[in-house]
């Protein structure tokens, strides 16, 4: 029988799935878009009201393609419209937020060692910092400020940087990483459905009207379409990042987030200024590389060590410690996963807790329960390679411990949230 553990784990894997691949369809149109603007030129012949225009070639033909600044004359009878790539992108990330650091509070969301927080308390502070994000950056947009784009950059930088040191005294470092580059993305497809999307309607209801659409309302989508092109490369570093403990797995990862931006900003300064043919700015690799080698640096300091009594049982994890089973289970993993996923891994050669997830005490293990089911109980994923020559039997006692807490004997981790 499919247990909860493993469907719900299924589902994460195809919201994932969904995610990547939407994301690759927003993240690419949004790339071939600005290329394209940039690299608009004036020609002869063309008709009243285009901008420009650019002859490409691909899949064995050629392309001819003009942008009109505002609008052409007359409706065309196909219009397509690039909307639903942004938004299913944002849909699905929401729902695996949902899925992986909701439901899962507890094991990689909420940092004990920073604020004893409730997993309803911990769900509450992400979902509502998303929102205000927007209301932030959007206010700023709609200041005079809107009509100073760069300070206006300068400002917004402040507040993701804000919010990195932010979300890093309240979640943990995978968290508040990940936590950031939502922030980001949120700002983003709001400024497509809240933004670029309307302004589009207005000029075609115009154009249907006959008569001639307002320039402004290009105006404030071309400078949103413009954010968001600067903000893709650091939301995509920002999503990788919790795959990688040497970026989210340091105090200073509020700052190591911070300097993304800048290197993502710099990385695509290079490319619009090719693409637009106005110069070749090698230095912006240069500049790029610096902050990599600082963020590398940062990286590799020295974490303080936890205090006294850090590892105290939070109360919502204390019946999964007094379960019938776990000491068994907490030995076997002591023994056959601690030496890689601890503060200080014993392995040669790892210097960091594979995914940050550290395995060494019991408040650890008990957050880890569903994963340590789903990892080393009914799947051979863990340790890998079998390096630690775990038992046929071993896993037969994790996993019958875990299906034992879903069953009821105690409170599983999903009954723990529901408050059930």
């Amino acid at each position: 029988m499919l247990d909860l553990a493993i469907l719900t784990d299924w589902i994460a894997f195809a919201v994932r799935w969904l995610h990547v691949i939407t994301a690759m369809a927003w993240i690419g149109s949004s790339f071939y878009f600005i290329a394209l603007d940039l690299s608009l030129r004036k020609a002869p012949g063309l008709p009243p009201g285009a901008h420009g225009e650019e002859w490409q070639v691909h899949g064995g033909g050629f392309y001819q393609i003009r942008k009109f600044l505002v609008a052409p004359e007359a409706m065309p009878e196909h219009l397509t419209w690039f909307k639903w790539e942004s938004y299913t992108t944002w849909l699905s990330g929401a729902a695996l937020l949902a899925l992986v650091y909701w439901a899962g509070a507890e094991m990689v969301l909420i940092d004990y060692d920073k604020v004893d927080l409730a997993a309803w308390q911990a769900v509450a502070i992400s979902a509502g910092s998303l929102g205000i994000g927007w209301l932030i950056y959007d206010t700023l947009c709609k200041s005079p400020l809107g009509n100073r784009p760069t300070t206006l950059m300068v400002l917004l930088f402040g507040v993701l940087v804000a919010m990195a040191w932010g979300y890093d005294q309240v979640f943990t470092g995978r968290a508040a990483l990940l936590h950031l580059g939502a922030f980001t993305a949120t700002i983003m497809t709001a400024n497509v459905f809240l933004i670029i999307m309307p302004n589009q309607r207005i000029v075609v209801a115009d154009l249907k009207a006959g008569r001639a659409p307002d320039p402004k309302y290009g105006k404030i989508a071309k400078l949103r379409s413009t954010h968001n092109n600067y903000l893709t490369l650091p939301v995509v570093f920002l999503m990788l990042s919790n795959h990688y403990p040497m970026a989210f797995g340091t105090q200073n990862a509020w700052i190591i987030a911070s300097l993304v931006f800048l290197m993502g900003v710099l990385i695509r300064h290079w490319f619009n200024t090719r693409h637009a043919g106005t110069g070749n700015p090698h230095w912006t690799w240069g500049a790029t590389a610096v902050i990599f080698v600082a963020i590398i640096w940062l990286s590799a300091l020295p974490a303080p060590r936890a205090a006294e009594g850090s590892a105290a049982i939070p109360d919502t994890l204390a019946p999964i410690v007094e379960s019938a089973g776990f000491e068994e289970v907490t030995n076997i993993v002591l023994g056959r996963c601690s030496m890689c996923h601890a503060a200080e891994p014993a392995w040669p050669g790892l210097h960091w807790a594979p995914r940050g997830v550290h395995l060494d005490d019991e408040a650890a293990i008990a957050r880890a329960a569903r994963a340590i089911y789903l990892q080393a109980g009914v799947s051979h994923a863990m340790p890998p390679g079998n390096v630690s020559f775990m038992q046929p039997e071993e896993r037969e006692t994790i996993a019958r411990w875990y299906q034992g807490l879903e069953a009821g004997s105690a409170p599983g981790p999903l009954a723990l949230l529901s408050g059930r």
